[in-house]
């Protein structure tokens, strides 16, 4: 492990639209001053552990920019309670360039600039080391494959905007970096436009630099040891001048509870979904809701259940049938009220309620045919409507 000396300042902006606190840190890492925003939300309590979630930008890019006009994860992260981390990339000596992988030959790595930050928040901050997420655009999302690849032991779960993943020999010969070598069931989400130019992050792949599309989804649903076959749902094209639509590609049932899913953008280019190019989805939102549904274990609490399967002793809890048809049946002997929720595979709230203590039936025939969660508490149980 390289020496890291932290060096803290100060630099405390104006308190936003938000009302939350958002700074400017600074760092000495690996002789060089490097610098991150944060941004905490106002109902952060250190008596309970949060998760985090990096964000990075493009290509030559800035920190604050690509919060402010780009990918803005604050107003989500005061709902949500987590703490956002923008890092700025190091100039690149070789041109000059804000970049995430300089050019050869070099010895900088800012994979270990990002470990650095998580040991730094972590002894301030009251972080869930389990739920570290990260997300990027163009080589930020490069950038993000590099740390699932290469710093998994305290990733997630990743998203990648508009960026490809680099080819192994690539990686190896070219940044000197070694194959991609995760230890743990990583979730992938990639958000990919078909009419991306771009040699880092068309949809076709730039061998044998770049992975294309299929190769990243193939590369992962087979680490993950997902199902072979994506479920596809074409979703609404709700927008109809942005010239684009977009179909939702799930690799599901992997190793831990974990999937891997594509939004493939259909005539989309090298654009973030949301602020720019398609406008049926929101790119800032999706990654959220996929990323948030783990930990560094898979499918937070996950669970398959089979009939009249006990899933918690010691709540008392037995959730059956499943696979079901029209009727969920949960018994409890919990002598409090329980909430639960019902989301689908993508994390949209379907159904919740409240369980009392005995036989409660849960009604779900309006719900399509398909794979759910059901959360109850602190406990999350994958459920198969037929």
């Amino acid at each position: 492990m390289k020496k890291i000396k932290f060096l803290l300042i100060l630099l405390i902006s104006c308190l936003n639209t938000y009302g939350q606190t958002q700074e400017i840190r600074s760092m000495v890492f690996d002789g060089n001053d490097r610098e991150y925003i944060i941004y905490v939300p106002s109902n952060y309590d250190d008596s309970e552990s949060v998760p985090l979630m990096f964000n990075f930008h493009g290509g030559n890019g800035l920190a604050g920019d690509f919060m402010n006009y780009t990918n803005d994860m604050r107003p989500i992260a005061d709902t949500a309670g987590f703490i956002a981390v923008y890092p700025q990339a190091a100039t690149d000596p070789d041109d000059g360039s804000y970049s995430w992988l300089h050019k050869a030959p070099t010895s900088h790595n800012d994979i270990f600039f990002i470990e650095a930050i998580i040991d730094a928040l972590s002894s301030e901050f009251s972080i869930d080391n389990d739920r570290v997420y990260a997300c990027g655009y163009s080589e930020g999302g490069i950038f993000s494959y590099e740390l699932a690849c290469r710093l998994n032991n305290r990733i997630a779960a990743i998203s990648s905007v508009s960026g490809s993943m680099l080819v192994d020999a690539f990686r190896d010969s070219y940044y000197n970096l070694g194959f991609c070598s995760p230890v743990h069931p990583t979730a992938v989400l990639l958000i990919p436009g078909t009419a991306d130019s771009s040699p880092h992050s068309n949809y076709n792949g730039y061998q044998p630099y770049y992975m294309s599309a299929e190769e990243i989804t193939t590369y992962w649903s087979n680490y993950n040891a997902t199902d072979i076959n994506p479920i596809i749902t074409q979703l609404p094209n709700t927008n109809t001048s942005d010239g684009s639509t977009v179909e939702r590609r799930v690799w599901e049932n992997g190793d831990s509870c974990v999937r891997v899913e594509e939004l493939k953008v259909i005539g989309g280019e090298h654009d973030w979904p949301g602020t720019t190019g398609n406008m049926d989805i929101d790119a800032t939102t999706e990654i959220w809701n996929f990323v948030s549904l783990f930990d560094i274990n898979g499918l937070i609490e996950c669970e398959t259940l089979s009939v009249n399967e006990i899933i918690s002793p010691k709540s008392q809890l037995i959730v059956y049938p499943n696979p079901l048809s029209n009727q969920l049946i949960v018994e409890t002997s919990n002598s409090e009220t329980l909430p639960f929720t019902i989301y689908t595979l993508q994390g949209k709230l379907t159904l919740k309620g409240l369980m009392e203590q005995g036989v409660n039936t849960i009604n779900i025939t309006t719900m399509n045919p398909g794979i759910y969660f059901l959360k109850i508490k602190n406990k999350t149980i994958k459920i198969i409507k037929n």
